[in-house]
């Protein structure tokens, strides 16, 4: 039977993959997404950080995201750190037009990458509501 705890568990294990497996290819430079933030870099910090830096920091953060997202009393932190993530996630689709969308209304490759994220926030946001208003409740009893 499927109940809401294993839906909050299917929900946390399934942000950690994605955000460990997509943390750990930028860490170990093989990140299909290098290019893109690359560009984005280059047009943000570029004058502040070196870029094997700043891939290697993000690498460590989306790590850091998906191991907290395991743990249920680091929810609030998972979801604050996710949000955090979510805005630097989307700037593209505001500051590399010419990347992320082909036409008006029309995305590019990239852009529906990026643009997945709503559905990870989504999935994100069940997980922390689990949290909040059923299982913190339980522990109360």
């Amino acid at each position: 039977m499927i109940t809401e705890k294993t839906i909050s568990w299917f929900a946390r294990v399934s942000l950690f993959i994605v955000f460990f497996w997509f943390g750990f290819l930028k860490i170990i430079k093989v990140s299909p997404a290098e290019e893109l933030v690359r560009s984005l870099y280059n047009v943000t910090i570029s004058n502040y950080f070196d870029f094997p830096f700043v891939l290697l920091m993000l690498g460590i953060f989306e790590c850091f995201i998906a191991i907290i997202w395991l743990v249920p009393f680091l929810t609030r932190i998972a979801l604050y750190s996710y949000s955090i993530h979510l805005i630097l996630t989307i700037l593209p689709l505001i500051l590399l037009i010419e990347i992320s969308w082909q036409d008006l209304f029309t995305l590019t490759l990239v852009g529906q990458y990026i643009m997945k994220n709503l559905c990870m926030l989504s999935v994100a946001l069940s997980a922390y509501y689990y949290y909040n208003n059923v299982s913190r409740k339980q522990i109360k009893i």
